[in-house]
């Protein structure tokens, strides 16, 4: 077993680890935010997320990095709500307005056991922070009736330590973006100055459990952690801060994504300096910042970004 990553817990850890993380609803710990909803007894969270889990959609999708997808797709949950506020959020239907519906864990878990015999490469949980709960009690029981797909944690990246020690065992590979190292610039674009604060400990806790992304002898990923950014329009600055911290952080082979297609949603067409996407300039200054750094395991997109404007 690669160094960083440790062994799978089996169904009996599992249930007890899913009964200590439903704990945490109680007075909800799950993320920094820490608002104390008492989500047993029906309050909802800061985010909005209640006693059960919400998903907007379950589905084959192809569209994550090459060893994500594969050949065959992966097998993703859109849970409903976010602790983040991002004011650019291209899903805010689900994010911010909670479309979706509930679903108990014995049928989450059913549709996990579907998504393995469709021929997914693993399953990949979105937006999980609000649901952890719900997603281990899930997991447990579709690993009691076989499931045994790679597990993988998309997150914005604003966790807290305490669920992520909950996860351990629990999770093969995580995709947490890295958004940003400005505090500004986090709580104007999603309302959380102690983004970076967290982030920062975030990611260092998951390539610990996991280390950096590997990848089987097809190229698909079996654990390890895959960091995201989403490089802003007028932020090139901003991601060249990030792409720093990551390489001194975590080493110049760390996998990264450089997401390239941002535009204008939600709140961002009425927000002066967010109203616009990403110019093809910009993006082409990212990929050279990450060149200049020394950068080896970059994925670069192929987007149609619109000519630099003056």
């Amino acid at each position: 077993m690669a160094a960083g990553q440790g062994p799978r817990l089996d169904v009996a850890a599992l249930r007890g680890r899913a009964a200590a993380a439903r704990e945490a609803l109680r007075g909800c710990r799950l993320c920094p935010r820490r608002c104390g909803a008492d989500r047993l007894a029906g309050e909802s969270g800061l985010c909005g997320a209640g006693t059960t889990a919400r998903v907007a959609a379950i589905s084959i999708h192809d569209g994550e990095e090459p060893p994500i997808s594969g050949t065959r797709g992966s097998g993703t949950v859109f849970f409903s709500h976010c602790n983040l506020a991002c004011l650019f959020c291209q899903n805010y239907p689900i994010s911010q307005m909670g479309a979706g519906r509930g679903m108990t864990e014995e049928e989450l878990g059913d549709r996990l056991l579907g998504l393995q015999a469709r021929g997914a490469h693993n399953v990949n949980f979105v937006t999980p922070t609000p649901h952890v709960p719900q997603m281990i009690g899930a997991l447990r029981d579709a690993r009691v009736q076989g499931f045994s797909l790679p597990v993988v944690y998309n997150t914005n990246g604003y966790e807290a330590l305490e669920t992520l020690a909950l996860l351990d065992g629990v999770v093969d590979i995580y995709l947490p973006d890295v958004k940003y190292r400005s505090e500004s610039i986090a709580a104007e674009a999603s309302g959380a100055a102690d983004y970076p604060a967290h982030n920062a400990r975030a990611v260092a806790e998951m390539v610990r459990q996991v280390g950096p992304l590997a990848t089987g002898a097809d190229g698909i990923a079996t654990h390890g952690v895959l960091i995201r950014h989403l490089v802003l329009p007028g932020r090139v600055a901003e991601t060249e801060a990030v792409l720093g911290f990551v390489r001194e952080r975590f080493g110049p082979d760390v996998p990264l994504s450089l997401m390239g297609q941002y535009f204008p949603a939600h709140r961002a067409p009425a927000t002066p300096g967010y109203d616009r996407k990403l110019s093809a300039g910009e993006y082409e200054r990212a990929v050279e910042a990450a060149e200049a750094l020394g950068l080896t395991n970059v994925f670069i997109q192929e987007i149609a970004c619109p000519d630099e404007t003056t």
